[in-house]
Parts: C-alpha cells; sequence; structure tokens
C-alpha cells in the first residue's frame, strides 16, 4: 500500500509513561548492542569484510550465473572468485614490479640527499633542515632487508608471541576468505534470514527500510568504486609522466582515498614532501614539479568530477559541501573508517525520510516543494 501523509505517524502519539519505558528500553538495547559491538569488533571484523567483499561481488555471480545458465550459485561463485583472484593476480604481476623499482629509486634519491647542500628557494630552513637530518638517519634498504627476527631480539619482544600474533592475524584473513565463500553460496538465502529475525509487524518498515539502503549503496558506492579505479588509473599515469618518486604508489593510494570524498586531497601533503626531497638531490625543481603535480589533480579532479561523476553517479547525492564534511566527522566517529566510506548514501536516506516523515507531515508541503530539502543542501 502507498504511504500516505494522512496515515498517523510515530511522531503524533503522545509519550504515555509505557511509550517513555519502551524507548528508554530501546535505548538501552542499542548501547548495550555498541558496547558488544565494540568489545567484539576484533571477531566481527573479518565477517563485516566478508559481508562487503560479498556484497561487492554479488553482481558478478549473478551475472556468470546469467551468462553461463548455470542453476545454482556454488558454481558461479567459484567461478567469480577465479575471476576476482585472476584479475588480483594480473595487477600485481603488472604493478608490483613498478612499485619495487619505484622503492629502489626513491632509496637513491635518499642516499643522494645525505650527500648534497641543495637550498630551495622560498622554504625555510626550518622546514628543510628537519627533514634532511630525517632524510640522513633513515636508510630504506636497512629498513626493507633488515631482519625481522633481530629487531624482535633487541626490543625483547617473545619470539613466540610474535610468531602466535602472526599467525592470528593470517588465521583472521583466512577466516575472511571462508566466510566470503559462504556468504556467496548462500547470499539471498541469508539475507532472507535477516528479514526474518525481524518481528512481524516490523517488517514492512524494516524491509523498505532495507530496501532504500541497498538501492542507496547501489547507486552510490559501486559507482564511487568505479571512480576511485579511474582515479587511480589517471593519477599514476599523471605522476609518472611528471617523474616523482612513488608516482605509481602515489596514485593507487589517492584511488583508495577517493572512496570518502575530499580525503584525495590529503595526499598533497605527501606529495609535497616527496617533491621536496627530490629537489634536495638537485636533480630537479622544487616549484616547479610540484606545480606539475598540482596540474596532475586539476586535470584528473575536472575529468573525474565533471565528465565521469555525472554519468555514473547522476544526482544521487546533490549535498552542500558543508554537510558532505559534517557526515563525514559524525559517521566516522561512529564506525570509523568504514562509517566514512558510507556516509553519503546514508546521510542522503537519513534527509529524504526526514522531509517525508516529519517536513511533509508537519508543515503540510507537498512532496515537490520539500524535495527541494535535499537539493538545498
Amino acid at each position: 500500500m502507498p504511504h500516505s501523509s494522512l496515515s498517523p505517524s510515530p511522531l503524533d502519539r503522545p509519550f504515555t509513561f509505557d511509550r517513555v519505558v519502551r524507548i528508554l528500553a530501546a535505548a538501552a538495547l542499542a548501547v548495550g548492542a555498541i558496547y558488544v559491538i565494540n568489545l567484539l569488533h576484533n571477531v566481527l571484523l573479518p565477517f563485516f569484510l566478508a559481508c562487503l567483499i560479498a556484497y561487492m561481488m554479488e553482481p558478478l555471480v549473478e551475472g556468470n550465473q546469467s551468462f553461463f545458465r548455470l542453476k545454482g550459485r556454488v558454481l558461479a561463485s567459484i567461478l567469480t572468485l577465479l575471476e576476482v583472484g585472476a584479475a588480483i593476480g594480473m595487477l600485481l604481476y603488472f604493478f608490483v614490479p613498478s612499485v619495487i623499482k619505484e622503492i629502489r629509486e626513491l632509496d637513491s634519491i635518499l642516499q643522494g640527499v645525505s650527500h648534497s647542500n641543495i637550498q630551495v628557494p622560498f622554504i625555510p630552513d626550518e622546514i628543510v633542515v628537519p627533514i634532511r637530518n630525517w632524510v640522513d638517519n633513515f636508510n630504506l634498504t636497512d629498513l626493507l632487508h633488515s631482519s625481522h627476527l633481530e629487531s624482535l631480539l633487541q626490543s625483547g619482544t617473545s619470539v613466540v608471541g610474535s610468531v602466535i600474533d602472526f599467525l592470528l592475524h593470517t588465521l583472521e584473513w583466512l577466516l575472511t576468505f571462508i566466510y566470503v565463500i559462504f556468504i556467496l553460496f548462500d547470499y539471498k538465502s541469508l539475507m532472507q534470514g535477516f528479514r526474518l529475525l525481524v518481528p512481524g509487524k516490523y517488517r514492512p518498515i524494516v524491509a523498505r527500510i532495507g530496501n532504500d539502503i541497498k538501492d542507496s549503496m547501489n547507486r552510490y558506492f559501486r559507482g564511487q568504486a568505479f571512480l576511485a579505479l579511474c582515479a587511480a588509473i589517471f593519477y599514476s599515469i599523471g605522476f609518472s609522466i611528471v617523474g616523482i618518486p612513488l608516482a605509481i604508489v602515489m596514485g593507487i593510494v589517492v584511488g583508495i582515498l577517493y572512496m570518502i570524498p575530499y580525503f584525495q586531497y590529503v595526499t598533497l601533503i605527501p606529495i609535497a614532501l616527496i617533491c621536496l626531497i627530490d629537489s634536495l638531490t638537485g636533480a630537479t625543481h622544487f616549484w616547479t614539479q610540484f606545480g606539475q603535480c598540482l596540474i596532475v589533480y586539476a586535470v584528473s579532479q575536472s575529468i573525474c568530477d565533471y565528465v565521469l561523476t555525472p554519468k555514473v553517479m547522476g544526482k544521487a547525492m546533490g549535498l552542500n559541501p558543508a554537510i558532505i564534511l559534517l557526515s563525514l566527522s559524525v559517521w566516522g566517529t561512529l564506525l570509523g573508517l568504514i562509517g566514512m566510506i558510507i556516509a553519503l548514501p546514508l546521510t542522503t536516506l537519513l534527509l529524504a525520510y526526514y522531509q517525508e516523515f516529519v517536513i511533509n507531515r508537519n508543515s503540510g508541503a507537498t512532496p515537490s516543494e520539500s524535495g527541494q530539502l535535499t537539493d538545498d543542501l
């Protein structure tokens, strides 16, 4: 039955003693659930990570099942895992040698800085001298080839305890992989099972909210992942053309941070540091190289924001930058990195529910009038 703005709302009911007790009990249960989740986050993290991975891979499973006309999900899931594994293997095959080469080049640059007294124009010595002293005391080769066992013994750490810790972390990743396999096998059954956990009288509204969240995440999260991949390619190519050290590494980092709006600009700090260290060898000029990197940012962001985003995302969000930053801060505080990634679709959904259940009902505004709220924000 379609929703009507004249239907009774929980906001219109009087706050009786019984209702207040129910609200307090629900709040106490929510606080208790948050406490238990925080207490068991190390155990639950592999499962939630597996759910996220399975959610991302579900379209591939359905595509394989339809393309190859497979009746069950087992073969389609196994085929999807093989395809994803092959894609990751190809990426590692092409990128790892380049990354190793860039690390070696960076090591030679650091050694060149140790034997150089080049001054950088318009950069105060209060910045250059600490960086030069840090570079003099930093040896990348020793760091990469140092014995982990020796460092453990020098720090007084138990070797047995470290081995156990390493095995536990390995087991967590293995558990995540196992979770992904079983979740993919029974994805639809698990989703149906989660719906059946909700009491019958609340099931329609919970199902509606769940479908809205799924649709919102489908529009935003997968689209944003595609944009992040494109951004990583653009920045890697741009930094490689400029010729800065760790070009591909920094391009991949920018692409990963692109999943969180505006966070890709945080990489301006390490990019500036890399350009400064490179200029201390006398092989390049800091301001010229850093200016070229800024051009890479401007060109790549223009392509992503004005060409790809309208085609991929459309007007799915339409939020003011101040609201975006506020939502990132709030959801990041509540749920950490995952909260920052899913902040925008959840914020947009909450604003949509607010204008539907509160503004439309209380102010008597028409849907077209109240629909302007999200656009204004």
